[in-house]
């Protein structure tokens, strides 16, 4: 049985009443009857809100109405912090501890730095709580995360591995702090909980992975799983609000969901050994969906069919808006997948690594030499006796070396206790024994203290993040990652990008063509640009001027790939289908982009892909693909939208530019200058051959003559 009502909850930790008129990081409640358009509301408190949910559920009560309740802040803390806490493995428990300390006013004042500094006291420890403002800070209640004691917990729950931008639970301070909104509203939920009684279920903690037969349900969402960008709501409703957006977008998605799947969440409870865990302590943001060996994992929701929807009125677009726009509209589509360290050099990260070792994880030695406390050394001539053994990588010495004595110690060598200091070996003069074991040492002083050791932890230490959600691995991330005790992480799958040639013209390379025909060039370019930035390209083929033929084609890409990539047909002529079936899923956008060579280029949605209709010529379709597509795919792979990086050189060459259009040049540098194509012709395709790089030329008119500083793009920063 499918829910009757939805309410999502956006909900806010401010200390200060919102703002009369709606706005961000506010509290926004959608309620979502169905068959009827999401009645949105606005709130400037907490208690306010409350009752209004209250009222939503007695109404729902009477009606013998089942309702799904969802509130966008974490309901559980990492693995331990429950027991830590109240002596019992129990979210539900430290709902109960919250709600017997939080005090929170009608007018939003509230008491959750006091009760973070209480909790921190409690474990004896800074952290694991931080964020404040300032002169709320105590000693156990920092700014910032960094200055914490090392982790008694992890940093992160089980279900955040797989949201890479949910914020920590620790976090309590600024906007999209989620650690201060469970503070303050996890204790209004343990209240909900006695009021409503036996009718009311938490998931899961109360129901483990299996769907809540009780009339009410709660659940903790996180509404930036789903797609916001639709501005206009069913009832013609406009939310400019991103939070009010995304609380519609919570109630129509769950509204019609198969609720076995929805809140199995992808566990098998019956031989999956965490899952009694999550379920009991952590808990699981509903709509998310547990990694699972078999190949399922977590897929982003798809673009909206309005992403790529230019505002009313715009001609002809700079670059540089075209660029801010895509940056905008576009996010990860790839699904999350764990997989070996070794194996991911070139895919992108999902979520933010933690550290689970120091390194160095010891205090080591960085040269072959004698070690010994700086403190007994003398700014002249020192004699040191040798204490017997010695200190060697992977074989530690056991002991303490006294003061005023020295240890052999090589390469790599945990540092023993009583060493801060070590001499090189060939600064050394050695007396050895008839064994030839070193005794005494003479070398002079002046080493400052900590010479030739490395300190525990100063690549760096325990808990610290080593690398961000979206950076791309390389091998040495590979060896970093290694080195900080991490084996496996969590990455998007690589991007699938199909590629379509459409015309009748266009032959395959080898087979015989004909007078009017030609052979197809753009599909080999964009097949190997894709495979040169780490997506997996999936050829589609060439086809034909024929509506049909295209749907089917576009159908069967949208099947395979994330990232549909077509050249030629995206114009207004008799022949040119591509357009006239793009514009027949609504979703059809001109970007009239200011740019030369190029064209409009044309944005749609396919069955929930991306498509970029490309100019059908080479030169304009390698531009807009290397400017254009590129930074929008790699934001969709998971990665960071990047410009490419430019270097002002001389120019080798003149020209007279006119005003209106950004312009990009074929060239190549050649003794420090920027040398260009002969030709400008978009159908010179030799001349992306002869070029190494691309030479922009700003919007604005400019008479460059020899010498005349340029930007220049080597393709290598293009990933070419």
């Amino acid at each position: 049985m499918s829910f009757d009502q939805i309410i999502a909850v956006d909900w806010s930790s401010s200390s200060t009443p919102s703002s009369a008129k709606p706005v961000a990081n506010a509290i926004y409640v959608g309620l979502k009857v169905r068959g009827q358009p999401v009645d949105m509301q606005y709130f400037r408190t907490r208690l306010s809100a409350m009752d209004a949910i209250c009222a939503m559920l007695n109404r729902a009560q009477d009606a013998g109405s089942r309702v799904l309740v969802g509130f966008d802040f974490g309901f559980g803390y990492p693995q331990g912090f429950a027991q830590a806490l109240t002596g019992q493995s129990s979210a539900l428990g430290v709902w109960d501890w919250l709600a017997e300390r939080i005090e929170d006013g009608p007018d939003n004042k509230n008491n959750r730095f006091e009760v973070a500094d209480q909790i921190n006291r409690a474990l004896d420890s800074i952290g694991p709580f931080w964020g404040c403002p300032r002169g709320a800070e105590t000693d156990a209640l920092r700014q910032r995360g960094s200055e914490r004691d090392p982790r008694q917990f992890p940093e992160r729950r089980t279900v955040e591995a797989l949201t890479s931008s949910a914020q920590p639970m620790w976090k309590l301070y600024t906007p999209g702090s989620v650690g201060g909104q469970s503070l303050v509203g996890l204790p209004m939920l343990a209240k909900l909980r006695v009021r409503y009684g036996g009718g009311i279920t938490v998931w899961p903690f109360e129901t483990g992975f299996a769907k809540p037969a009780t009339n009410i349900v709660l659940a903790e969402i996180y509404p930036s799983l789903f797609d916001a960008t639709l501005r206009m709501g069913d009832d013609g409703t406009i939310f400019d609000v991103l939070d009010a957006r995304q609380v519609r977008a919570v109630c129509e998605a769950f509204e019609n969901a198969e609720l076995d799947a929805l809140f199995g969440a992808g566990f098998d409870q019956t031989t999956d050994a965490k899952a009694a865990q999550i379920a009991s302590e952590e808990g699981w943001i509903l709509g998310v969906r547990k990694q699972k060996t078999d190949g399922d994992s977590l897929t982003p929701p798809p673009l909206g069919n309005d992403c790529f929807a230019m505002p009313q009125g715009v001609s002809w677009t700079p670059v540089d808006q075209a660029l801010d726009q895509l940056k905008k509209r576009v996010r990860a589509v790839t699904a999350t997948e764990t997989i070996a360290v070794k194996d991911a050099v070139g895919r992108y990260l999902a979520s933010d690594v933690f550290a689970q070792r120091a390194n160095p994880p010891h205090a080591n030695c960085a040269v072959d030499g004698y070690g010994f406390s700086a403190d007994a050394i003398l700014e002249g001539p020192n004699e040191l006796p040798v204490v017997m053994g010695r200190a060697a990588a992977g074989a530690p010495f056991s002991g303490a070396v006294p003061k005023g004595h020295a240890i052999r110690i090589l390469t790599g060598a945990v540092v023993p206790i009583g060493v801060d200091t070590v001499v090189l070996e060939e600064d050394c003069t050695v007396e050895a024994d008839e064994q030839g074991q070193p005794i005494r040492i003479a070398f002079h002083g002046g080493l400052r203290k900590g010479a030739n050791t490395r300190k525990a932890g100063e690549d760096v230490m325990k808990g610290d993040v080593m690398l961000r959600a979206s950076r791309k691995i390389t091998p040495a991330d590979a060896a970093f990652l290694t080195a900080g005790g991490i084996s496996d992480i969590d990455v998007r799958a690589p991007l699938r990008v199909a590629v379509i040639s459409t015309g009748d013209e266009l032959v395959e390379a080898g087979s015989t063509a004909r007078a009017g025909r030609i052979f197809d060039a753009n599909r080999p370019m964009l097949l190997s640009m894709i495979t040169a930035w780490g997506f997996e390209p999936v050829d589609m083929g060439i086809i034909r001027d024929d509506p049909d033929a295209l749907k089917a084609a576009l159908d069967e890409a949208a099947k395979s790939a994330d990232v549909i990539l077509t050249s030629g047909g995206a114009s207004a002529g008799d022949e040119d289908h591509v357009s006239k079936l793009l514009q027949s899923s609504g979703s059809l956008a001109w970007w009239r982009i200011a740019v030369k060579p190029g064209r409009p280029l044309a944005l749609a949605m396919w069955g929930g892909v991306p498509v970029f209709g490309l100019p059908g010529n080479p030169v304009a379709a390698f531009v807009c693909t290397a400017i254009f597509a590129r930074p929008a795919m790699i934001c969709l792979a998971g990665g960071d939208f990047a410009a490419p990086q430019a270097v002002t050189v001389p120019a080798g060459f003149s020209k007279r530019k006119k005003e209106g259009r950004r312009e990009f040049l074929r060239a190549r540098l050649r003794n420090g200058v920027a040398e260009v194509f002969a030709s400008e012709g978009s159908g010179r395709i030799g001349g992306l051959s002869w070029a190494e790089g691309l030479v922009e030329l700003p919007d604005e008119a400019q008479d460059i003559t020899l010498g005349t500083p340029v930007l220049y793009i080597p393709f290598s920063s293009l990933g070419l």
